[in-house]
């Protein structure tokens, strides 16, 4: 059984998940969640929060999870997707971006690219020049502070969204990672969400990240640094502060990967990580035959999904 649910998401909510900020009313709303996919196969029932979107010149829907790793409701195991009549969706294609460990919605996953973890179970990591770089700051007078995501201010989420916007110009990020306030508004009225911010001298925010809880693991979701301090690299001061508080919990810290994979943020991670996990995605083509039809002669590059995009 297969059906694409227009329910914002509410079937794949973990309701009271103390672990499932990816799974969230929050995260769903600021995302604008619109569907739910349920696909069944008699034995696992897999309940996945899509986006769908109409696709431009047609008359024809395709889908994509919200970002980052939300997978899905799991009840049983993973689904083979082959195994289903897909098509009873009324989607072209569905990509799927799925958690970073088990329960995954589906099996055949593509390992899109790497996340670098630090795990507490092992020894942390970090290079001298960083150690260095952060005392130093410590010294001149950089401080940490953390706050629950509900009782962040209005000052404090002002910090953040400039030092957040200053760091997506510095890397060129796509038009799509520039969130506005009222998305890290709504996500902040989770309570597995803090922000953690490292002040100037002067008090002022030189860095922030928006730390989230969910599946087993403290991530480093979305972080920035102010233009004016990037030189002395408060980032250093504040994964380590991550860190700590990660470890607090009993978690290990998911510090993401690069913008693109092997770039300078990714190497800058590895000074802090001391293992990585797969980033796993699925191409769901739903109706095998309009999705030939729609793609042919495009040539998007490998790995691109869908190739008619």
């Amino acid at each position: 059984m297969v059906e694409l649910i227009p329910d914002r998401g509410a079937a794949a909510v973990e309701e009271g998940g103390e672990d499932a900020f990816f799974r969230s009313r929050e995260f769903f709303d600021a995302e604008g969640v619109t569907h739910t996919l349920a696909v069944d196969d008699g034995t696992s029932r897999v309940l996945v929060p899509l986006l769908v979107r109409p696709i431009p010149d047609t008359d024809r829907l395709d889908a994509i999870s919200p970002y980052s790793y939300p997978g899905a409701r799991v009840e049983g195991g993973p689904i083979d997707p082959a195994t289903v009549d897909l098509s009873a969706s009324g989607l072209v294609s569905a990509f799927v971006r799925d958690r970073l460990v088990e329960p995954l919605a589906f099996t055949g996953a593509t390992d899109r690219s790497v996340v670098l973890v630090s795990d507490p179970a092992e020894p942390r990591k970090s290079r001298m020049s960083d150690r260095q770089q952060i005392r130093k700051n410590e010294a001149a007078g950089y401080e940490i502070a953390t706050v629950p995501g509900a009782a962040a201010t209005d000052s404090d989420l002002s910090g953040f969204l400039s030092v957040y916007a200053e760091t997506m110009r510095v890397v060129e990020a796509a038009d799509h990672y520039f969130f506005d306030a009222g998305y890290f508004r709504t996500l902040l009225a989770s309570p597995l969400t803090w922000l953690i911010t490292v002040t100037g001298p002067d008090g002022d925010c030189a860095a922030s990240a928006l730390a989230v809880r969910s599946d087993g693991f403290l991530h480093y979701y979305l972080s920035g640094t102010a233009d004016e301090h990037r030189r002395r690299a408060p980032s250093k001061n504040l994964i380590v502060a991550a860190t700590d508080f990660a470890e607090e919990m009993g978690l290990p810290l998911n510090l993401g990967g690069g913008v693109k994979p092997g770039d300078g943020l990714e190497e800058f991670k590895r000074g802090f990580a001391n293992t990585e996990l797969p980033y796993r995605t699925h191409e769901l083509i739903c109706d095998p035959d309009a999705y030939a039809e729609l793609s042919a002669g495009k040539d998007p590059g490998e790995g691109f999904f869908p190739a008619y995009r």
